[in-house]
């Protein structure tokens, strides 16, 4: 337990993290890989997570997973940061509220319990957070979130002492009662499983909440850190950019990289085991380079993100673009802004990949596609 949860008297005992999603908006990335284990400043989303959540005394997780579910016992085995790990494997999505109910027989009716969307990034202090809720004694507390537009998420309307007067999911914009929106990260007196059906799949933001609401056992806690929903490209990215600005040292790099003499790294950068930069090019700012990618000489590399073994050959130039794993992209090839290139995917020598062009797994490109084009 750490010392600040001793401080406060909180004792935290189990976290469930819902990472069964299946990624839609970051295909084809997400076709071979979860998005809650997609590289951020050389470590998974979901390492940032799970690592602050073993430093504020959890000594517990349970992941709800259903898609590509082997990934994650694969990451993080029986303990992960000294932390036990429980799965709780879905046959069929069950929803937000349903692989809760899924999760009862580990989470059990002891005492509250966190829930967290695994594809959130945040700084959020977890103490805190259950010390609210358990001032407020209510059956769950959401952490709220003041955005400039509600209409991607649940959005709440407050009454006195934080209580959640009217819980709204994803309301057109015009219609939202406020712009304080559900964050995705929750304290949950065991309670809650008296809301939820068993064995059905049942939404907690659409169905769960605003029963709460209404019978005055919703809570909120107002939070302004950091936070990114990994939804979408440019969202990742974003969290990629603020995590690696967030190092003291600003610049990472693995001892086993071999970077050419007349390479530069213009931080900061992440450069991951066996990687491989050749003369006179240019890494960075804001770039991860996942382990073993080798980059040729004289290439530029900005505001993105390469995955596991890829190869990008001389006199390239990358910007604000997301390549998947054993990618291999050939000489004088420019990959503009917003591009997401599946794993195994070969370009060929002299192409231009205009603004959102995604090419799926395995695709060879031969041509120059033109801008927001799917290479299926």
């Amino acid at each position: 337990m750490s010392n600040k949860s001793l401080t406060l008297g909180i004792r935290l005992v189990k976290a469930v993290i819902i990472a069964g999603g299946f990624g839609t908006r970051l295909r084809p990335l997400s076709c071979t890989r979860p998005k809650h284990l997609f590289p951020l400043a050389g470590r998974p989303l979901l390492d940032w997570t799970v690592e602050r959540l073993a430093n504020s005394g959890v000594n517990e997780i349970v992941f709800a997973v259903n898609y590509m579910a082997e990934a994650f016992s694969k990451r993080y085995g029986k303990s992960a940061f000294g932390m036990k790990t429980n799965y709780c494997q879905e046959s069929e999505p069950l929803g937000t509220g349903g692989c809760v109910k899924n999760a009862e027989h580990i989470i059990g009716h002891d005492e509250d319990f966190l829930l967290l969307n695994g594809d959130v990034l945040s700084d959020l202090d977890y103490i805190k957070l259950i010390a609210e809720h358990r001032k407020n004694r209510g059956v769950a507390t959401i952490t709220l979130h003041r955005v400039k537009d509600p209409s991607r998420y649940g959005v709440v309307e407050l009454a006195e002492k934080n209580r959640i007067k009217r819980f709204v999911e994803k309301p057109p914009k015009e219609k939202a009662p406020s712009n304080l929106i559900n964050a995705g990260i929750y304290t949950l007196s065991p309670k809650i499983f008296n809301y939820i059906p068993a064995n059905k799949r049942v939404s907690i933001e659409r169905a769960v909440f605003p029963a709460l609401a209404r019978n005055n056992e919703l809570f909120g806690y107002k939070f302004n850190g950091l936070w990114i929903d990994i939804g979408e490209p440019h969202d990742f990215l974003k969290a990629n950019r603020i995590l690696l600005g967030s190092h003291t040292d600003k610049n990472r790099i693995a001892k086993t990289a071999k970077i050419g003499n007349t390479a530069k790294m213009n931080n900061p950068v992440a450069i991951g085991e066996g990687v491989r930069v050749g003369e006179k090019s240019t890494i960075g700012p804001f770039v991860t380079l996942s382990d073993r990618v080798t980059i040729g000489k004289g290439v530029d590399i900005r505001n993105s993100v390469v995955l596991a073994e890829t190869a990008i050959l001389d006199s390239s130039f990358v910007e604000g673009a997301i390549i998947g794993e054993k990618v291999s992209v050939g000489k004088h090839v420019r990959i503009a802004a917003d591009c997401l290139i599946g794993d195994h995917v070969t370009i060929h020598d002299n192409l231009r990949l205009a603004k959102g062009v995604t090419v799926c797994p395995y695709r060879e490109v031969v041509d120059s596609p033109r801008a927001s084009t799917c290479l299926m």
